[in-house]
């Protein structure tokens, strides 16, 4: 992948929600439902953190940019900070995000601005989170009355952070609308072969459409980032 100087803001924005989500997804290890699924989470959090360092990189320092800056100065979604929850929880998640960056990245990828070729890399690792996001979602809300209920309850809990994907972000060169609209397409053709519903109510972040992109997170960021950054800062300058 490249590093070539991208536009800081749009960097931050991309690096932050890959980054937060592959510690997010790393929490699985050693938990995860099946040991097959140990395999693909770590794979998927592996891409992303890839994904991260490419990004941050062109910023700064990947190091200080993860594990030295405060919660505010943070630019990720709020999406992709929450929770891990029961795996259905884990899923739903997954299932908004990465169909969000699979579209974006096909965006990117087909046009001549500063991020067409790292996304051109990325979109096909991305194509493989979608599908399989897709598939356990067609799995668990299309097999027990248990599964049924836990992937409703995910899909509705999750949907009122994905407003925050479409607003616009500086030196982000895609139409957000036309973003937005394929974006409900797709999941709403995904859960309905799912037998579940497109759940209802407003689709903003807890505070504001765009708090996560302003530097506002939701309570549990502020554990999850305590957790990822203790161990380098409490050995500070240390090579490993």
């Amino acid at each position: 992948m490249t590093t070539t100087a991208l536009p800081t803001a749009a960097a931050l924005a991309l690096g932050d929600d890959a980054l937060v989500l592959s510690h997010r997804l790393g929490e699985w290890a050693g938990h995860a439902p099946v040991l097959e699924e140990e395999v693909a989470l770590a794979n998927i959090a592996l891409d992303l953190l890839g994904q991260a360092r490419v990004l941050l990189s062109t910023v700064g320092d990947e190091d200080e940019l993860a594990y030295l800056r405060e919660e505010r100065a943070f630019r990720n979604l709020q999406l992709v900070e929450q929770p891990n929850g029961d795996f259905a929880h884990t899923i739903a998640r997954q299932l908004y995000f990465s169909t969000y960056q699979h579209l974006l990245y096909a965006r990117l990828a087909g046009g001549d601005g500063p991020f067409a070729g790292l996304a051109a890399k990325a979109v096909k690792e991305v194509a493989y989170h979608r599908d399989h996001a897709e598939q356990w979602t067609l799995r668990l809300g299309d097999g027990t009355e248990l599964s049924h209920e836990r992937m409703r309850r995910a899909c509705d809990a999750l949907w009122r952070f994905t407003g925050e994907m479409f607003r616009p972000v500086e030196g982000l060169d895609v139409d957000s609308e036309a973003l937005e609209r394929d974006w409900l397409e797709s999941i709403g053709e995904v859960l309905r072969r799912a037998t579940l519903s497109v759940p209802e109510g407003p689709r903003s972040g807890a505070w504001t459409a765009g708090a996560g992109r302003e530097g506002l997170h939701t309570e549990p960021f502020g554990r999850m980032l305590a957790e990822m950054q203790h161990l380098h800062r409490s050995h500070p300058g240390a090579s490993w």
